[in-house]
């Protein structure tokens, strides 16, 4: 008796553990928080480093990581880019950017804001995925003029839809990004 009741204890322990959730999920990316290691991908996939490297993983292949990494699980979800009618030029390139990567699913870049100096208003025809890596609020300002200051910090991940117009301002601190345009 007493050791049927210790299975059911640790079966319920088991059964009750918490299961990693990605940072990010819908039907384009899931995003996960990782450290040193990461099974092989089940997607192609980015892995972005705190460093700001990037690196494409094919489906079935182990990830080589190193140190704190983001991956970006690429859905088999793809959405065609909008038509830029917007009269503004696309968001990337830009001034200042690198490329750090280009294949058939993303473009990733590598951004660094100066500050007190706006981007170009630009048009975001894709979605992104933008993984900050410094800390700094960056100063959002639409066509019409209205504008909201988002503070990010090291390590913060978000995901933006596309069909976009802006320009961004860094406002305090410091900001640089790694940003993988979906295709």
């Amino acid at each position: 008796m007493v050791s049927i009741l210790l299975f059911c204890v640790l079966l319920f322990q088991v059964s009750s553990q918490p299961t990693a959730k990605p940072a990010i999920e819908n039907d384009r990316v899931a995003v996960w928080n990782v450290t040193d290691s990461a099974p092989v991908q089940p997607l192609d996939a980015i892995i972005v480093s705190f460093s700001g490297d990037a690196a494409f993983v094919p489906k079935g292949t182990p990830p080589k990581i190193s140190g704190r990494s983001i991956v970006i699980d690429l859905k088999d979800h793809r959405v065609a880019p909008i038509a830029n009618t917007s009269g503004y030029p696309l968001a990337f390139p830009r001034p200042g950017v690198k490329k750090l990567l280009e294949n058939d699913r993303v473009m990733v870049w590598d951004y660094t804001w100066t500050p007190d100096v706006p981007t170009p208003m630009h048009f975001h025809d894709k979605d992104v995925v933008v993984f900050f890596l410094e800390d700094g609020d960056l100063k959002s300002t639409t066509p019409d003029g209205q504008a909201v200051v988002n503070a990010y910090t090291s390590s913060t991940v978000r995901f933006n839809a596309r069909n976009r117009t802006h320009s961004e301002t860094l406002v305090r601190g410091k900001q640089r990004a790694i940003i993988t345009e979906l295709k």
